[in-house]
């Protein structure tokens, strides 16, 4: 039996507006609508498709992400999630996370899919300042940030993430400390809060706004992080901040080097078996909406050599702010400690991982230098 964690991303990616800064798989809404019908019937022949993926393991989460799942209707989400319990058996302890956003969060619609199953939001709020959300090209207002939070209280959510950005243009570090006062004022159980980067293939790469510089998001990172360490929210992750018991369990399955299925245009999977496989499906929705079902739909698919192994484990585990036993690398990878244990040493020499026999964590300089500890175990 495979005791690797096993976890179901679903990918809906339309959305009422597309970002200037997003680089996810998500569609802008054409005339007011989209096909929402085909769609969903087309993720629940894939998740049919997919059921030999399984072989009997029971799901630990699922993730509706997107582009903004908060569009799909309580039938369609219920339709989904009843194809993943058919193939894997859903149960109360299934961690299961829908993204919404405020500008396509309603009480009622919030209130259809607490009574699903789905125990977790993700809201996408990004500020609670109306200037920088519209530089943002966001949709929705400070108010509307507010509003779906509270929906989602009121809907029944205990675990409420509230997801912002820093580093916005024109963005001071009190901006980015009163966006956190905000989330924190909203009892949100979890905080995701990370730097606004350019990504090629955006709008914001061909018309770059003017960004604060890299001593300014630095003093805003230092501010943050010991405004939410103060307002008693733990750093488990680079990004990720929470009440105690509030931690995401799909995302730590991905930085544990977990595996997990994923169906929906563009949506990628991981899958150990005797090696570590992964998967993507077709971006395009049109094309993914004909194939889903079958092989047609996979657009990718390889197998890792050890290297990639490495490399991909240490990439993930490394962000964690407990680091991850030693013992976790073998059973994840099914390679042999002593696989790195020279790359180990070195960095472990250099003050970058802790000196601790039998746990990879970085020390608070590689958790700075990031970049610089994972170049240890690029050979």
């Amino acid at each position: 039996m495979n005791n690797i964690p096993l976890a179901l991303y679903v990918h809906l990616p339309w959305c009422v507006r597309k970002c200037p800064y997003c680089d996810f798989n998500s569609h802008e809404i054409k005339n007011g609508s989209f096909p929402e019908r085909e769609y969903v019937d087309a993720v629940v022949r894939d998740i049919k498709f997919s059921a030999g993926l399984f072989r009997g393991r029971k799901l630990e989460s699922v993730f509706l992400g997107g582009g903004t799942p908060s569009l799909i209707s309580v039938q369609g989400i219920a339709a989904i999630l009843e194809a993943a319990d058919a193939v894997s058996g859903l149960c109360s302890g299934t961690e299961i996370t829908l993204e919404a956003n405020p500008g396509a969060a309603d009480s009622l619609r919030f209130a259809g899919y607490r009574g699903l199953g789905v125990n977790r939001l993700s809201i996408g709020a990004q500020s609670f300042d109306n200037h920088k959300l519209k530089s943002i090209g966001r949709i929705h207002d400070a108010a509307g940030a507010r509003s779906a939070v509270a929906a989602g209280a009121a809907a029944g959510f205990a675990d409420i993430n509230v997801d912002l950005m820093y580093g916005l243009p024109g963005q001071t570090a009190e901006d980015a400390l009163a966006d956190l006062s905000a989330a924190v004022s909203l009892e949100s159980a979890h905080i995701s809060w990370y730097q606004l980067t350019i990504e090629p293939n955006t709008l914001f790469h061909a018309k770059p706004p003017p960004l604060p510089g890299d001593d300014l998001t630095w003093e805003m990172q230092n501010c943050g992080e010991e405004y939410l360490a103060g307002q008693g929210y733990r750093q488990y992750e680079v990004s990720a901040w929470s009440r105690p018991g509030s931690e995401c369990g799909h995302n730590l399955n991905y930085w544990e080097f977990g595996d997990y299925i994923g169906v929906g245009a563009g949506a990628h999977g991981k899958i150990t078996n005797g090696t570590v496989t992964r998967q993507s499906r077709l971006r395009v929705p049109q094309g993914y909406m004909r194939a889903a079902g079958s092989d047609a739909a996979i657009a990718a698919k390889r197998t890792l050599n050890e290297q990639d192994c490495i490399l991909e484990f240490m990439l993930n585990a490394l962000r964690l702010k407990d680091g991850v036993p030693l013992s976790r690398f073998s059973a994840r990878t099914g390679l042999a400690p002593a696989r790195v244990q020279a790359q180990v040493d070195a960095a472990r020499a250099d003050g970058l991982l802790e000196d601790e026999p039998s746990l990879l964590k970085a020390t608070e300089k590689g958790a700075r230098y990031l970049n610089d500890l994972l170049q240890y175990f690029m050979s």
